[in-house]
């Protein structure tokens, strides 16, 4: 499926690639410019959700955006997958394999769990079986959707997104519905493909601690409209996430952001 492309009034962005489809790319880091986004509403009113958001990722990092609900995680995200081009800015995207973990599973309901990967995974389906098994989900590959838990869901829809070794990973909320053990497992694999597989990982979550096990930056949104208001590095290869390094790095973010150690509600599209 071809990336969305092309300027337009009001908005911009850079293509160079398609999902599933590697290509040249014509940069070796994603590239993020944002310099506003509004909408109307049914009154027509006019509502600024985003002000300005910089940054850039390389390959082999890991990138986790923080805000709280309804802050426009998933706006950004949405952004730089193409999948909403009505903003001021522009964004170049690497080229290669593309993995995507939406905030909804997506699953197929007429095709297995096995089937619904095997659409993706092309000659890597021998990955299905361990990738499942690393997720806590042995033994589902001819399960339907029906049969699963929105948490098992989500997980297939993870490993759906790591299958292929893709060049670029965009995960909207990974940890949701996932008991401590399970967030601290999936913080490992998401390392593994950026640090081991070279990847390049955005991600947006709640949930701060899996986060320092993963991420080399933490961007926090705040604000209204909402603004990188942080681009902090982990030290994650220097030291453990659960080490003195960690512990101090979450409670400087907690004193300065108090809302990233709220409870998490559903984020808005």
């Amino acid at each position: 499926m071809p990336m969305p492309g092309g300027d337009s009034k009001g908005s911009g962005r850079s293509r160079a690639g398609a999902i599933g489809r590697p290509h040249p790319p014509a940069s070796a880091e994603l590239a993020v410019r944002i310099a506003g986004k509004s909408y109307l509403d049914a009154a027509g009113q006019r509502h600024e959700v985003l002000g300005e958001v910089r940054f850039e990722a390389t390959p082999g990092e890991v990138l986790a955006l923080l805000a709280p609900s309804g802050m426009g995680k998933t706006t950004i995200l949405r952004i730089v997958l193409g999948l909403e081009q009505d903003f001021e800015g522009e964004v170049r995207l690497p080229g290669g394999r593309l993995g995507v973990m939406f905030q909804e599973p997506r699953l197929l309901p007429w095709l297995t769990v096995g089937a619904n990967l095997r659409l993706i995974a092309g000659d890597e389906a021998a990955e299905i079986s361990p990738l499942l098994a690393e997720v806590g989900l042995a033994g589902t590959e001819a399960l339907h959707p029906k049969a699963l838990s929105l948490g098992m869901a989500r997980r297939v829809a993870l490993v759906r997104a790591l299958l292929g070794r893709p060049a670029v990973l965009v995960l909207d909320e990974p940890f949701a519905s996932l008991d401590p053990k399970s967030a601290a497992g999936l913080s490992q694999m998401i390392s593994r493909a950026a640090h081991q597989e070279g990847a390049m990982v955005l991600l947006s979550t709640h949930n701060l601690d899996p986060v320092l096990g993963c991420a080399d930056r933490v961007l926090v949104l705040a604000g209204k409209p909402a603004r990188l208001a942080a681009d902090w590095p982990t030290g994650t290869r220097a030291a453990p996430a659960n080490g003195m390094a960690g512990r101090v790095l979450k409670q400087r973010l907690l004193n300065q952001f108090p809302f990233l150690g709220a409870e998490p509600a559903e984020e808005a599209p």
